[in-house]
């Protein structure tokens, strides 16, 4: 085993968890992260399920409505920005339980909300959670995912979000016309229940524990994990590499605007707004236009609404299976594309039915969950261990920025009387910008987290 000054190096953590094969400690670890992120997912969206209703219940100006949105955006993107600060400092599982923990019980207040206010104050609060949590528990698979299979092991586990998504919908589409708009926020308090459990059940991520110099925790949470392995496998482990690229970094926050980094996270700065842009301003309208724009009744608006969060979901899937193979530049670049195309021609269309928007959104949502799905592989692979968090966190920052201010501008061009085309139409070309900037990532597939930052 390498040592720096009779300490085991960064190097060897790295090589040992490189070397682990599949098994069910990774779909364990999968699993409960998983379970968290789908529930981040469910409490995103119910907003957006509930808008119609409570548009007519407190008798909402478009204004009123908009603002209710975007309060929870608001929170994720200052949760983004301490979660990643947290992230680095106090470790990936903690952060995670923690963000888990504030999203579910605002969930249960936003369920007794009296109000638009109360209502929005809530919502509010459950976005630090959410904005923490995700791109945190995505640093934290990236870490103990090999680098070869990376992309794959990363973008399965990834799914979980768009499937929690669908899920909301789904469900939505029975609760909210019987059960009421309240019954989704109780279901999302949920995740409650899992934020206790977490630090218990899921090992700290060996690599960050050796970034913070608690060499031995390291050492002992490493071991665990090959324990666990060789127990499932059932096999004597392969020997580790001879030779791994060690990282460099201080872990200060400066550090991702310097040399490299710079061009690094300007890119994925930009990636993150457009993608987020653009999928949140057809999602969070996309309901209410169903219902207000072209009259249909709500269970047709959020099975129609469900259908654009399935093929999202397909989406994920199928660039999980492709990107280690062709790469997260050209398969960004490729999604984007696609996703021009799509709302061009609903743009050109017309937008004249609620059933031709359904299709065309729903085949924009396939390339915009595939882009969104691969932004939070690719955010911290970019990044050494010590600034991962923070990286992948202002990563998080520009989606939240895209997340307030997409909805936003579709909400002014329909307030204002501008026709769906021009919606669309606007959208495209956002998504025709992020298709440029994705030309100038930096490749990463193949190499691991130490090499692509020492």
């Amino acid at each position: 085993m390498t040592t720096v000054a009779g300490k085991p190096a960064l190097g060897s953590i790295a090589a040992r968890l490189e070397r682990l094969p599949h098994s069910r400690w990774h779909v364990k670890v999968r699993f409960l992260i998983g379970a968290v992120t789908f529930f981040e997912a469910f409490d995103q969206l119910l907003a957006a399920s509930a808008l119609p209703v409570l548009m007519k219940e407190w008798n909402l100006t478009t204004g009123q409505a908009t603002f209710a949105v975007t309060a929870a955006s608001i929170g994720m993107l200052i949760g983004a920005i301490g979660a990643g600060w947290l992230g680095d400092r106090i470790g990936r599982v903690r952060t995670v339980a923690l963000g888990v923990g504030i999203t579910g019980l605002a969930s249960l207040a936003v369920a007794f909300s009296g109000s638009i206010e109360t209502f929005s104050l809530f919502r509010f609060v459950q976005g630090l959670g959410i904005g923490g949590v995700v791109p945190v528990a995505a640093t934290y698979i990236n870490e103990i995912a090999r680098s070869d299979k990376r992309g794959r092991f990363v973008l399965l586990y990834e799914m979980i979000f768009p499937a929690g998504l669908a899920a909301a919908t789904l469900v939505a589409v029975w609760v909210v016309p019987n059960l009421g708009w309240r019954a989704m926020f109780l279901i999302g308090a949920l995740p409650v229940l899992i934020a206790a459990a977490l630090p218990r059940h899921v090992e700290e991520s060996p690599r960050w524990l050796l970034a913070r110099g608690r060499t031995e925790e390291a050492e002992a949470a490493i071991a665990r994990i090959e324990a666990q392995v060789s127990r499932a496998t059932a096999e004597p482990l392969p020997l580790p590499a001879a030779n791994v690229t060690e990282e460099t970094g201080r872990g200060r926050l400066g550090d991702i605007f310097k040399g490299r980094y710079l061009r690094r996270t300007a890119v994925l700065s930009g990636l993150w707004f457009v993608a987020y842009y653009v999928n949140h301003g057809i999602s969070t309208w996309l309901p209410s236009l169903y219902t207000k724009h072209f009259g249909l009744d709500l269970t047709t608006a959020l099975v129609y609404t469900l259908l654009s969060n399935v093929t999202g979901l397909l989406g994920t899937f199928v660039v999980a299976m492709v990107i280690d193979r062709m790469g997260r530049r050209a398969a960004l670049v490729a999604a984007l594309g696609g996703s021009v195309l799509s709302l061009g021609v609903l743009a050109l269309a017309g937008a004249t039915s609620g059933g031709q928007v359904a299709v065309f959104a729903s085949c924009t949502t396939f390339f915009l969950y595939a882009i969104n799905a691969g932004l939070y592989l690719y955010s911290p692979e970019l990044y050494p261990t010590s600034n991962r968090a923070k990286g992948a966190a202002f990563g998080g920052l520009w989606n939240r920025l895209g997340v307030i201010i997409g909805p936003v501008t579709v909400g002014a061009i329909i307030g204002a009387g501008g026709s769906l085309s021009l919606v669309f139409a606007q959208l495209a070309v956002v998504a025709a910008v992020g298709a440029v900037i994705a030309w100038f990532a930096v490749e990463t597939k193949g190499r691991t987290l130490e090499e692509l930052n020492s």
